[in-house]
């Protein structure tokens, strides 16, 4: 890629787009980073482009491209990997914008959006029809579906329903140099040439740019359960729900909290959460709810569980309101300490109990506090350490904790995320992952984008 791009890229002004273009600060403030890039790690692009349409996307695109000029696609700024950083400068292309549910299907059980869409925005619309997206991850009120596309997002229904890229259908991408080509078809299944769908969802932006998605719905479930089981030991919850899936139990969420996010919870959201290891469960169903629900008390009564609380799961919207602002409660637990570098990795479900076990081991060893939580349904772990960042004895100990404890992931035949991303946090642990492997996806990335446009420094490591 061309270092030497004018950097007033003046060329943005010779387009007719349907959008606009921004070179004030205080929007190439807002687009420096995302949600966890610290001030220090900041870039700010040389211009925001506001697309509003396909057409914007593809002319920014192509006229970038050929000048060597980098583009980072933009959605809602919430990842956890810096995905949003322009590190080289450039475009910020914001797709935000771009943000109708344009047909909704239900013969089909099928929705077309635009990427800039907001998640829960999307569940109200289809709604109407009785229907959901139910992939949503944990963020899915304030992040976008094309930031969902783009890391194969996932969150608390993963054990029932998935990752968000098993309900894409189709897309709409536009490449580096501007050309618009779609993939997929609105059939719940083809073997039709080469999977490009599937090649594109969790790219992180590296390979095109998703301005249409083809989304498949489900019925919302007629009967739902929440309950809260306690346990009195971390061991005897992690085995509970590595019996509870093993066991066929038809659970829709199932998160594990350990007794320190329990406090950290209940620090910062006003709960009252017994600060002992837990196991959080949501039934969906459209009839029999109750032998499942019974099954599951069934299997967590063979592991010593205290208490096993069930109802129609309104009861449960503080408990999970609670669970999703764990991250936030970090910067409030510790004063001059705030939320490291947050682990995202997945293990098999029968070694999870042993990536838990991991956690707290390595915490007790580096004197460190570090909750962990996650979807343990499907072998999906959080943590993170709170430290002094401006401590260098602490932060030093942090990051030992984290990578240690990614190498224990990969040890257990799992994976550095199971749903973040690489993007630009997790870069030097993607050939420990792949091996050679690694190369394949950089011959991948260099015949869609062999300028080095699209998104550069993320995912592929410094070789």
């Amino acid at each position: 890629m061309s270092q030497g791009f004018d950097r007033e890229l003046r060329f943005l002004d010779d387009l007719a787009l349907d959008g606009e273009v921004s070179r004030g600060p205080s929007d190439r403030g807002t687009h420096a980073g995302s949600y966890d890039t610290a001030p220090a790690d900041e870039v700010h692009p040389d211009a925001v482009v506001f697309a509003g349409s396909t057409a914007d996307v593809s002319a920014v695109l192509a006229a970038a491209d050929e000048r060597g000029v980098p583009v980072t696609p933009y959605a809602a700024g919430t990842s956890l990997e810096s995905h949003a950083t322009p590190v080289e400068g450039g475009v910020s292309l914001d797709l935000t914008r771009m943000d109708r549910v344009l047909e909704v299907r239900p013969d089909d059980l099928t929705v077309d959006v635009e990427p800039g869409v907001i998640g829960g925005d999307l569940n109200e619309r289809v709604a109407r029809h009785g229907l959901t997206f139910p992939p949503l991850p944990s963020s899915g009120a304030i992040s976008t579906v094309g930031g969902m596309i783009a890391t194969d997002a996932s969150g608390m229904g993963t054990v029932k329903y998935g990752e968000v890229g098993d309900w894409v259908r189709a897309l709409e991408v536009v490449l580096a140099d501007g050309t618009v080509i779609g993939t997929g078809t609105g059939a719940a299944k083809s073997s039709s040439g080469y999977n490009l769908t599937d090649l594109l969802v969790g790219s992180e932006g590296t390979l095109g740019v998703v301005t249409r998605a083809t989304l498949g719905l489900a019925g919302i479930p007629e009967q739902i359960r929440g309950g809260r089981a306690v346990f009195p030991t971390l061991a005897d919850a992690t085995a509970a729900v590595r019996d509870a899936v093993t066991s066929g139990v038809d659970v829709a969420k199932i998160e594990l909290m350990d007794s320190d996010a329990a406090a950290l919870a209940n620090d910062y959201s006003g709960t009252d959460m017994p600060e002992r290891p837990m196991a959080f469960v949501e039934f969906h169903a459209d009839h029999g709810v109750d032998e499942e629900v019974a099954f599951c008390e069934a299997v967590f009564s063979a592991h010593d569980v205290e208490s096993f609380e069930v109802d129609d799961g309104d009861g449960m919207a503080d408990l999970w309101t609670a669970r999703r602002d764990i991250t936030y409660a970090a910067d409030e637990w510790r004063e001059g300490a705030s939320m490291g570098h947050p682990g995202d990795v997945t293990v098999p479900i029968g070694n999870y109990p042993e990536m838990i076990r991991a956690v707290k081991e390595a915490a007790a060893d580096h004197d460190l506090f570090v909750p962990a939580f996650g979807h343990a349904g499907d072998g999906n772990l959080h943590y993170f350490a709170v430290y002094d960042h401006d401590d260098p004895d602490e932060s030093a100990r942090a990051e030992r904790v984290y990578d240690d404890l990614v190498e224990r992931a990969l040890e257990l035949d799992g994976t550095v995320t199971g749903e973040h991303g690489i993007g630009r946090g997790k870069r030097a642990y993607l050939r420990r992952e792949h091996g050679d492997a690694v190369d394949a996806m950089r011959a991948i990335k260099d015949a869609l984008d062999p300028n080095g446009t699209l998104n550069p420094g993320k995912v592929f490591p410094d070789e």
